[in-house]
C-alpha cells in the first residue's frame, strides 16, 4: 500500500529541504518526524517503498526469465546437458547471493538497474536448480509421454506442458525470492552501494540515521519497522501460496 501509494502522491515532497525544520520528533504537521535536512520521513518511507518494491519486483522477473528456462533446459533434455549446466549452476551457488552481488555492484557501480541486474544474476542459480529438481519429476509423467507419442517436438512439450506444470512452484518461489530481493537491496543501500541520494530507500534512510540514533531514534526505527513487516508480509504471502498452491498442503 505504501509502494502504490507512494507512486502517486505523498504528504510531502520527499526530497524537499526544510533545515529550519530539521530533527523533529513525530507531530501533526509531520507523523513520522523529519530528517536531518528537514524532509519529511512518512514522505520518504513512502518513496522509498516505490523504489524498494520496484526493484524487489524487477529483480524477481529477471531471475525467473533466467532461471527457469535453464532449468527447464537442465531438467528435461538430462545427460551432457544437465551435467553441464549443474556444473554453473552449482559453482554460481557456491557464492552467497550478496556477495556475488556487492561484486556486481562494484563492477557495474551504484544505481537502480545495476541493482536489478546483479541481484537478478544473483538469484538465477536459485530458481534454476529448484526449477531443475521440479521438471526432473514432471518428464517421466503421462503428459509428457502423450506429446512426445503425438509427434509434439521437446522444445514444444517443455514449453507447453512441462514449464505450465511447473508454475505454482516457481510462483511461491518467486514470493520467497522477492523477500529475498527486498532485504538484499535494503543491505546494499545501507552499505552506499544502493540507488544514489537524494532517492530515497528504506536501507539508505536506516544508514542515515544511524549517527542521529541518540538524538533522533525515529529516523532508523521507522525504516526498520517497514522493512520487519514488509519481510513479514512477504513470508506469511508465501505460506499461503504454498498451501493453495500445492495439492497435498491444501488435502492436508
Amino acid at each position: 500500500m505504501l509502494a502504490v501509494t507512494g507512486a502517486v502522491w505523498t504528504p510531502y515532497n520527499p526530497m524537499a529541504l526544510s533545515i529550519p525544520h530539521r530533527l523533529q520528533p513525530p507531530s501533526e504537521l509531520h507523523w513520522l518526524g523529519t530528517d536531518e535536512f528537514g524532509r519529511d520521513v512518512l514522505s520518504r518511507l513512502m518513496s522509498g517503498a516505490t523504489t524498494s518494491v520496484s526493484i524487489g519486483l524487477a529483480t524477481v522477473a529477471v531471475a525467473t526469465l533466467l532461471g527457469a528456462p535453464i532449468g527447464v533446459l537442465a531438467g528435461f533434455l538430462g545427460g551432457a546437458v544437465d551435467r553441464m549446466l549443474a556444473v554453473v549452476i552449482d559453482a554460481l551457488l557456491a557464492f552467497p547471493g550478496i556477495l556475488m552481488a556487492l561484486g556486481l555492484m562494484a563492477v557495474m557501480g551504484p544505481g537502480e538497474t545495476s541493482i536489478v541486474i546483479a541481484l537478478g544474476i544473483a538469484y538465477t542459480p536459485s530458481m534454476a536448480r529448484v526449477v531443475r529438481s521440479i521438471v526432473m519429476s514432471l518428464r517421466a509423467r503421462e503428459f509428457v509421454e502423450a506429446s512426445a507419442v503425438t509427434g509434439n517436438s521437446t522444445l514444444y512439450t517443455m514449453a507447453v506442458h512441462v514449464l505450465p506444470n511447473a508454475a505454482s512452484p516457481i510462483i511461491v518461489l518467486a514470493t520467497s525470492m522477492f523477500g529475498w530481493a527486498l532485504l538484499s537491496e535494503s543491505a546494499l543501500s545501507f552499505l552506499g552501494l544502493g540507488v544514489p541520494p537524494p532517492a530515497a530507500t528504506w536501507g539508505s534512510m536506516l544508514s542515515a540515521g544511524r549517527p542521529y540514533l541518540a538524538q533522533a531514534d525515529w529516523l532508523t526505527i521507522f525504516p526498520g519497522a517497514c522493512i520487519t513487516m514488509a519481510l513479514l508480509g512477504i513470508c506469511l504471502l508465501g505460506d499461503a501460496l504454498r498451501d493453495r498452491l500445492d495439492p497435498r498442503m491444501r488435502n492436508a
